[in-house]
């Protein structure tokens, strides 16, 4: 057989097999997001906006720690996995990942106690809360290095069936622990902490690897400086990519209250869901096969899935916006408590920032598959100082609205940047 036919096999199982790894992440975002709209319309309804506004504050730090301390390392090993699997070093991958993220979750925790003391002695949340706040962070990272390292593997029905437990005992033991101690933010986060504990405990042991011993022929140095080269760029992005994604709702707490902060939350909650599990439905069916393509050097192949890739965003944010303007009043009135409804008005906005968001995390795509994380870094701080720059305005401005605003703009620009600077690399 021709090296253009093994390509051409080679390409079309990649094509069949995203396929069938999409089924499996549709399956596993929507039985996880399910269950997170049903356990958002009962917590609303148990509780008042503004513990739902410090939930939403306080998970919002949990995913500043697991962006800044975890992300960046989970996110290098996706990119390298291919390459070393097809060399043998997948054991020693995994074992310098490991020691790396708890070195940082560490850090992180030691960071959150710092800035827990701080919240307890202004009075804004209980010692306790902050306590369960940390156990989530190690749980929740966790979760995210296991889930991402099957995904890397391409063992997206194991991927996908960790996080449908996952998504299903959180809001239910999350409403569960309110129904029976009473409206506290702690106890929805000790429901969060159990519940990833527990599917965190039955997915290890049943998704441990087999054998899949290393052959030797990787240099055991070279690892650790692999996934650092990779995963320190990407730390000051990740943190302006927070600020992006859940700066919004800490600048709302900050001129208006929390009460403002639980309306918001609930409506970019219910919005953000449907846009942002599509997106990673294709980014699980797309970004394997497309690393898979770059690290074998089938650069036609790989346009070619990019290409698709692209397409599929855009239809599916078009179709999106069109429709969350059309049902907002219905979803709300659905999965939402009568005192949160009056957020619905924001939704159309809001979905407009999340498929720009979407878009621009496929835009940056061919510098994660370069391995030139440093220029993404160039996209976030264009991003980042957009957001600085309006939200605080818009939100004084416009109050709710404003920040509603605020997030198309700076996701737009940000998306655009991107695009960019991947095409002037493409020239140099």
């Amino acid at each position: 057989m021709s090296g253009s036919s093994c390509a051409t096999v080679a390409a079309g199982g990649g094509v069949r097999r995203g396929l069938a790894d999409g089924s499996w992440a549709l399956i596993g975002q929507v039985g996880s997001g399910l269950m997170l709209l049903a356990g958002t319309r009962l917590l609303t309804e148990l509780v008042a906006p503004s513990v739902f506004g410090q939930v939403a504050l306080l998970s919002g730090l949990i995913g500043l720690g697991v962006s800044l301390f975890a992300y960046p390392f989970v996110s290098a090993g996706m990119r390298l996995l291919p390459e070393y699997l097809a060399s043998g070093g997948q054991r020693l991958l995994l074992s310098r990942l490991h020691a790396l993220i708890r070195r940082s979750t560490a850090i992180a925790l030691i960071l959150l106690a710092g800035a827990g003391a701080w919240w307890v002695s202004a009075g804004q949340v209980a010692a306790p809360t902050v306590t369960i706040a940390a156990l989530l962070l190690i749980v929740t990272i966790r979760r995210e290095l296991g889930v991402q390292m099957l995904i890397g593997q391409r063992r997206q029905r194991d991927a996908s069936l960790w996080q449908t437990l996952d998504g299903m005992l959180r809001p239910a033991l999350a409403v569960a622990l309110v129904w029976w101690g009473g409206a506290d933010p702690g106890l929805i986060l000790l429901g969060y902490c159990l519940a990833g504990l527990l599917a965190n405990g039955v997915c290890r042991v049943a998704f441990r690897d087999g054998d899949g011993g290393d052959s030797g022929t990787v240099a055991n140095r070279g690892i650790r400086a692999d996934i650092l080269r990779y995963a320190l760029p990407l730390i000051p992005m990740e943190l302006l990519s927070w600020f992006n994604a859940l700066g919004d709702r800490y600048v709302i707490g900050y001129f208006l209250t929390s009460a403002d902060v639980g309306l918001y939350a609930a409506a970019y909650t219910l919005t953000n869901e449907a846009f942002h599990r599509a997106a990673i439905v294709l980014l699980r069916s797309f970004q394997p096969v497309y690393f898979g393509h770059h690290a074998h050097g089938r650069r036609h192949d790989a346009a070619r899935v990019y290409r698709y890739w692209v397409g599929c965003v855009l239809l599916l944010g078009a179709g999106g916006v069109a429709a969350i303007a059309l049902l907002k009043d219905w979803v709300a009135a659905l999965l939402l408590a009568e005192v949160y409804r009056d957020a619905a008005s924001l939704m159309p906005i809001i979905g407009l920032g999340c498929a720009l968001q979407a878009l621009g995390t496929v835009m940056a795509q061919p510098l994660h598959a370069a391995k030139t994380t440093g220029r993404l870094l160039q996209g976030r701080v264009v991003g980042a100082a957009t957001a600085a720059v309006s939200l605080p305005l818009m939100v004084q401005a416009q109050g709710l609205a404003g920040a509603a605003w605020a997030a198309p703009l700076y996701f737009g620009v940000e998306a655009v940047a991107f695009l960019v600077i991947a095409h002037l690399r493409r020239r140099q």
